[in-house]
């Protein structure tokens, strides 16, 4: 399973890339593969203010529909485009091109109480 060391986790299964006061925000391969095929990403929260573990939008897949959770507080910044055409870009690049969401990060601070690599594979290996 692929966990890059570049990126923090959530154990709601979301991963953040920070670069500078932004970052992007996707679900792990982990999720993606737990969900299975995915067919629609709906994020209707772009330009509000979050806090961490809001609801920021939904990921539906074949079986069933599954909230997409803040990692830190923030304002959504902007949807993943790609998407709207290729939701089954989430399965193929769960960490490239398959990222949801960009935001920026109103707390930094608070990226130091996500997950490292490490400590995600432990998770979900319980």
């Amino acid at each position: 399973m692929n966990i890059p060391a570049t990126l923090k986790y959530t154990k709601d299964h979301e991963w953040l890339r920070i670069e500078g006061e932004e970052a992007y925000v996707g679900i792990t391969e982990f999720a993606q593969k737990e969900l299975g095929d995915i067919v629609f990403v709906e994020v209707e929260t772009v330009d509000e203010d979050l806090n961490a573990e809001d609801t920021f939008g939904s990921i539906e897949a074949v079986k069933t529909v599954s909230d997409l959770f803040m990692p830190v507080d923030g304002t959504v910044l902007e949807f993943n485009p790609a998407l709207d055409d290729a939701p089954e870009t989430v399965n193929k690049d769960p960490y490239g091109e398959g990222w949801i969401v960009k935001i920026k990060i109103n707390n930094i601070d608070q990226v130091n109480g996500l997950l490292d690599s490490a400590a995600y594979k432990a998770l979900i290996e319980g």
